[in-house]
């Protein structure tokens, strides 16, 4: 091996990165094995692979948050030691995480001032005021220096990560599964901002689920599986089912195949609902819909239309102000999660860390969770743990949690890994209804196929499911009715197949569907 070079005397300008027969192992998992990438600048390099197949660890590597059990990284042709992310930022590397680390309460200005380094020591707020309006000028960024970080959306806040970086003179930006958080309308905004970047002789490696984005943004993309280099190409020689092919092994369904059901009784109705959002702003208006058995209705809308205290009031962790929630005809009003579970809701929520397990505690724990109380989990004044374990591995079994054992941490496992096993806790309960909260947020193109058919053969099976998506083509393809929501009404409903992703579209703006119909016109 080469000796390394300080960091201080590499040169500035990342014209060539390169990362060598790389290999990281957590106890006995090997996150990644013997692996080779290397970037250019002006190029966008795509890195997929399945949830669990190692490129948030490899990347972590690149950024100095894990260190490489073997392997080295050269910066052109240079290696250097990357003990910490202020010697990644200092080699001209920077990352944007998919949950981005600014403060909140803290101004945009006063989120780029943590740990920069450059400012001098008289007026550092007028110098570093002038570098983020000239980097915004120059990528098209349009950052309000002034601005708190809580009164912005989800696409200004990924803005001001970009300028943090490019601040620190960032030559090669990581960027982890960018659009999730983001509108179609943000994600058109960003890829133009990527674009001109890379024009400018910055390079971005692009961490992602979504095929269509690699296929528009990246010059060459390569694919990793259980840790390992299984697929390289430059992008005009492959197209989307190669693509998932070489991620999964297989080629991925266009459709899903569905029973032929006639919906039977309302086993969810909603009747004139008001909720308001934390803040005590007006979140849902006056809103009524029925869900019924042997039936999928979708909920369309960009995300803060009120989606989120909808499903927080029917699974009871949110009280509305008036109207009312009937399970099977039996009030929900006032109810509490525990309740709401009783009378046969079971819910896949939205951010599945947070309120979808217990991190620190085991798989085999977590597979019981809303029925550790019940028979046959436990008695009156014990755990059966020789029960809950044979569920906890009926459920990796049935449900394919890639798992190294039922007793291992549940935040060890993978995104994809982590839904599977709250999809399998949740429906193998038996449910009468199922409220899914963004199901597939953030999963590969494996996981995302297999979590679809799991809520289309419930329905099949007589269950009925709520499911709320902001992703169109997810809710044409599982849906019987879709439902657009925008500002916390409904503003229609329609048949999948009667009408177009445009129509829904211009309905998730805030348009009438007789509005739609003129436009159509």
């Amino acid at each position: 091996m080469m000796k390394s070079v300080p960091l201080e005397k590499t040169l500035r300008r990342t014209q060539h990165l390169e990362m060598r027969g790389i290999s990281k192992s957590f106890l006995d998992v090997k996150a990644n094995q013997d692996i080779n990438l290397s970037i250019k600048s002006g190029e966008i390099l795509g890195l997929l692979g399945e949830n669990g197949a190692g490129k948030t660890t490899l990347m972590n590597i690149l950024y100095g948050l894990y260190h490489p059990d073997e392997g080295e990284i050269l910066i052109n042709g240079s290696p250097v030691q990357l003990r910490s992310p202020k010697d990644s930022m200092r080699a001209g590397i920077g990352m944007i995480h998919q949950h981005f680390m600014l403060v909140q309460k803290h101004s945009v200005l006063e989120n780029i001032a943590l740990g920069y380094d450059d400012a001098p020591f008289f007026f550092p707020h007028r110098h570093l005021r002038s570098k983020i309006l000239e980097l915004s000028a120059q990528y098209g960024l349009e950052v309000d220096p002034d601005k708190p970080i809580w009164e912005l959306s989800a696409g200004e806040q990924q803005r001001v990560e970009i300028v943090k970086a490019l601040s620190r003179n960032a030559d090669v930006l990581i960027m982890d599964e960018p659009t999730s958080v983001l509108t179609p309308q943000e994600a058109e905004e960003l890829f133009g901002i990527l674009k001109t970047m890379c024009a400018d002789g910055h390079s971005v490696i692009l961490i992602s689920h979504k095929l269509d984005e690699i296929m528009e943004l990246c010059n060459r993309v390569m694919v990793l599986r259980k840790g390992q280099l299984t697929g390289e190409a430059a992008i005009e020689d492959v197209d989307k089912g190669k693509l998932a092919e070489m991620m999964i092994g297989r080629q991925i369904a266009n459709a899903y195949p569905k029973a032929h059901c006639q919906p039977g009784e309302a086993i969810l109705e909603i009747q004139d609902l008001d909720v308001d959002s934390d803040r005590g702003l007006p979140a849902v208006r006056h809103l009524s819909l029925k869900v019924r058995k042997n039936e999928i209705l979708g909920i369309a809308g960009v995300s803060g239309n009120g989606q989120q205290e909808l499903v927080e009031t029917i699974t009871g962790l949110r009280k509305g102000l008036s109207g009312k929630v009937l399970m099977k005809g039996k009030p929900l009003n006032h109810a509490d999660a525990r309740r709401a579970h009783a009378l046969g809701i079971t819910h896949v929520p939205e951010e599945r860390i947070k309120y979808g397990i217990v991190p620190n505690l085991l798989l085999y724990e977590n597979s019981v969770l809303k029925r550790h109380r019940d028979t046959p989990f436990s008695s009156w004044i014990k755990m059966n743990y020789g029960v809950i374990k044979d569920h906890a591995g009926h459920l990796v079994d049935g449900f394919q949690v890639d798992a190294p054992s039922i007793n291992v941490k549940v935040k060890n496992l993978s995104g994809g890994n982590i839904q599977k096993l709250i999809l399998g806790r949740e429906i193998s309960a038996g449910p009468d209804l199922l409220i899914a909260a963004h199901p597939t947020y953030g999963l590969d193109v494996g996981a995302t196929e297999y979590v679809r058919k799991q809520i289309i053969e419930l329905r099949d099976q007589g269950g009925a499911v709520l499911l709320v998506s902001e992703d169109l083509d997810e809710l044409f393809m599982v849906c019987d009715r879709i439902a657009v929501m925008f500002e916390g009404r409904f503003m229609g409903e329609v048949i999948p197949q009667d009408c177009s992703i445009e129509e829904i579209g211009l309905m998730m703006a805030g348009s009438t569907p007789t509005e739609v119909l003129t436009h159509a016109d």
